[in-house]
């Protein structure tokens, strides 16, 4: 297998602010793109050649990568004009594929953090025959996600939309968002026009005889499509509890990235990334955050869990938790922001103003 295709078109509305001026696959998740570790990871699975399938803020894409040499990869950008679906986006870049007819694609979703082990995915899907193969992963509480029963033997009975009642729920099983497609059957999907897989394509393929494979593979695997998520996802890639080539230095309790400042009575722990140019002042305690480039953390305040974009900052004394913090906003001294807050890009918050406690 040497190609594939990445769905890396979503607006990622539910990670605003992080994603006002930086398409989702583009936060940056333990020091480089998120996008990165993906492609990192599809290049150590023997993976050479990858479209990536973009809309919004397209344009952002190609100055990073370039042509993914520097990452011993071929990589080609293929924009769509309107959005087009999971199933539309795979359609609308086929004509950049040079698989045969039956080759296998990989597609990966452009927001999902996983420890898949992809040889072992396309290694099912060859050996069973299968038409397409899907990652399943096990989940606690499935009532969020669409379920996958498979019989005996891995293959796929149906696809069930999120479950409502007990009743309902007869797998723990859920699509994971990594799939082998049989080149061919690319060609199938409709053209020109928005295509769910999860909602149309596979359960067509499936109605009309088609053999669709699940391969269980429940090592790491987060969804990172909200920011108290992403932050996790970015931490566990720090701590070395998520694989990924990309990572920029060694696993460990934090990332200190070239040309950032760390007080030396400074405390930065639990996976905390300090971006380049970014400082944290004396006496301020960082744990299990993002501090991206430029930001700055003042003097005794407390970050825990959150993310801090790149250009803000954090006044003295302020404790946030479970908080994101836009582009080039400022929280002022003496502010208390729990889990939820979201401060929009550029935004002020002046000294003292939002609290969830006394100021004693």
């Amino acid at each position: 297998m040497t190609e594939a295709i990445l769905l890396v078109g979503g607006k990622g509305t539910r990670l605003r602010p992080l994603t006002v001026y930086t398409p989702k696959p583009m936060v940056r998740a333990a020091g480089v793109p998120f996008l990165t570790h993906q492609l990192a990871r599809a290049r150590a699975a023997g993976v050479e050649h990858i479209v990536l399938a973009t809309s919004y803020l397209a344009e952002v894409f190609e100055p990073y990568f370039g042509d993914g040499s520097a990452l011993g990869l071929h990589i080609e950008y293929v924009t769509e004009d309107e959005p087009l679906g999971t199933g539309g986006a795979i359609r609308n870049v086929a004509d950049r594929l040079g698989s045969g007819p039956d080759d296998p694609v990989l597609v990966f979703n452009g927001d999902i953090l996983t420890g898949l082990d992809i040889r072992a995915l396309v290694d099912t899907h060859e050996t069973t025959g299968a038409d397409v193969s899907l990652h399943l992963t096990r989940v606690a509480d499935p009532r969020a996600y669409g379920l996958v029963p498979t019989d005996g033997t891995g293959r796929v009975l149906a696809f069930l939309e999120k479950p409502q009642t007990p009743e309902e729920i007869v797998t723990d099983q859920i699509n994971a968002g990594a799939y082998v497609f049989r080149r061919s059957v690319i060609d199938t999907i409709p053209a020109d026009r928005p295509v769910s897989v999860e909602r149309e394509t596979f359960p067509g393929l499936l109605a009309a005889g088609a053999h669709l494979q699940g391969m269980v593979d429940s090592t790491y695997w987060l969804d990172l499509g909200t920011p108290a998520a992403f932050v996790r996802g970015s931490a566990d890639l720090v701590l070395g509890r998520a694989p990924s080539p990309a990572v920029p230095g060694r696993c460990g309790d934090r990332l200190v990235l070239p040309t950032a400042r760390v007080a030396p009575d400074a405390k930065v722990t639990g996976g905390t990334v300090v971006g380049e140019g970014a400082f944290v002042a004396e006496g301020a305690r960082i744990s299990g955050s993002t501090i991206l480039p430029g930001a700055v953390i003042e003097p005794d305040a407390v970050v825990t869990d959150s993310l801090i974009g790149a250009r803000a900052r954090v006044g003295e004394r302020s404790v946030l938790t479970g908080t994101v913090i836009g582009d080039g906003a400022v929280v002022g001294a003496d502010n208390e922001l729990r889990e939820g807050v979201r401060v929009w890009c550029d935004a002020r918050i002046p000294a003292g103003a939002l609290r969830f406690s006394s100021d004693q």
